[in-house]
């Protein structure tokens, strides 16, 4: 199997990997059950980022995308870092539950645009 595959394969697998276990560290909130920050689910989410961004990369070098020419690649990167923040809002404990709740749609929405772009690799 060629390594382009390969990392597809692995950056596919955890990115949907990442969705599960957000949606999962999300339920569990909503289910008045915040002791999952005690357990693995805790770290083992930034373990599997950290394999889908390594994954990312070495895409990058075997098809030799370049973020800031494949404009939906841009996007997608843009729209991480947006993810990124409103996953962090989503599951701050402290916070309001509307603040909450708005945090977690839009990081929902933020992964369904990358997920949409990923697939369609528009030309805009």
């Amino acid at each position: 199997m060629s390594s382009y595959l390969v990392l597809k394969t692995i950056h596919m697998g955890a990115a949907w990997l990442t969705v599960a276990l957000f949606g999962l560290r999300l339920l569990m909130d909503a289910m008045g059950r915040p002791g999952w920050r005690n357990t693995p689910l805790r770290w083992i989410p930034h373990a599997n980022d950290t394999l889908l961004l390594a994954a990312a990369i070495g895409l990058l070098f075997v098809t030799g995308w370049m973020p800031f020419v494949h404009h939906w690649l841009t996007a997608k990167v843009i729209l991480l870092v947006g993810y990124i923040v409103a996953g962090i809002f989503a599951l701050k404990p402290g916070l309001g539950l509307q603040t909450r709740l708005v945090a977690s749609v839009l990081a929902l929405v933020q992964i369904m645009a990358i997920f949409h772009l990923a697939i369609t690799r528009p030309a805009f």
